[in-house]
């Protein structure tokens, strides 16, 4: 009997597994592996359930050009859905996409929402203990909330006050300051979290997710202080990954609830996100007098066409001409 030569359901799970599996030999983060699934599985749905291995760059132009002008994604996820599917051809499939055309999201210029300083202090003033810590220190050092999320100990230097963030947008490491108006909360706050390790090592545990393939060729750092994430979680929880239990850092949607609970109770109209504080942290050097490519560096901006938005924020409100009215 001949065997079949059918191509697999493509709801099954099996190339879905393929496509973590790829993604994790690759040491791609766990939101970048569960983002890629799940336009790949969207691509799927979209084109009834036909297999990827099946389809081409008809079908990837006609998905693409689906989210652009149905759903009117911006520029950037309609880029991320495209990417999702590049590496599932060339990673998984082992096929190369020829030349792709889709119709592309139309990009909408919008300045970013920025808080004025009296602003940042009132939704501060709604937060306390590691919470208040970890937004201050958000806003004055300029930190994405990833970046904020995964500090570890070791990249916190309080003899230069400067804090070194690791594998950035685009994986590149960059170094912002140590606010001085944080400094001894954290020095406080990284007292309580070294006892905290304390325990856990004292349970058996202790030991935290390592990136790349460090676990490997350092098997004890993974237990060492430096190592530690600043702001770890307060309950160990099961890494998807590995299975293994262990402390991560806190996380993101819980973070996230408590910011907008604290911007509720300031009484702001603003379309407010935790991302404003930089913004807020951008324009507020720019306004102290602070020199555009000093900013382009904290932020960690490849291009000044970036950071150069937080101009146009500054020029708000008839790009700062004086009103007449003003001068009757």
């Amino acid at each position: 009997m001949s065997q079949s030569t059918s191509t697999p359901e493509p709801s099954q799970p099996k190339l879905l597994v393929r496509v973590r599996e790829a993604l994790r030999v690759r040491h791609m983060s766990l939101k970048t592996e569960k983002s890629y699934v799940q336009w790949i599985r969207r691509y799927i749905l979209f084109h009834r359930k036909r297999h990827p291995a099946d389809m081409g760059e008809a079908e990837i132009n006609a998905f693409l050009t689906h989210l652009a002008v149905e759903n009117r994604i911006s520029p950037s996820t309609q880029t991320q859905a495209l990417c999702a599917l590049l590496f599932l051809y060339r990673n998984v499939l082992g096929r190369e996409v020829g030349e792709l055309d889709p119709v592309r999201a139309k990009r909408r210029r919008r300045l970013p929402v920025v808080l004025s300083r009296e602003e940042v202090k009132g939704i501060l003033a709604h937060l306390e203990g590691g919470e208040r810590l970890f937004f201050s220190l958000l806003y004055g050092t300029g930190m994405r909330l990833a970046e904020g999320l995964r500090l570890r100990v070791k990249d916190v230097d309080f003899s230069f006050d400067q804090i070194t963030i690791r594998d950035g947008k685009g994986n590149k490491d960059r170094v912002t300051m140590l606010p001085a108006a944080v400094k001894p909360a954290l020095v406080e706050h990284l007292k309580g979290v070294r006892q905290l390790h304390q325990e856990d090592l004292l349970e058996g545990h202790g030991a935290v997710y390592l990136p790349y393939a460090l676990q490997k060729k350092y098997p004890r750092a993974a237990k060492e202080w430096g190592w530690q994430y600043a702001f770890p979680a307060p309950f160990r929880s099961r890494d998807p990954r590995e299975g293994i239990y262990r402390r991560h850092h806190l996380h993101e949607r819980g973070i996230q609830r408590a910011f907008q609970e604290a911007v509720k109770k300031a009484g702001l109209s603003k379309q407010v996100t935790v991302h404003t504080l930089r913004h807020s942290f951008a324009t507020h050097l720019l306004m102290g007098g602070y020199d555009i490519r000093t900013v382009q560096e904290l932020l960690g901006h490849a291009s000044l066409k970036t950071t150069m938005i937080y101009t146009h924020v500054l020029n708000r409100g008839g790009r700062g001409v004086q009103s007449p009215i003003d001068v009757l």
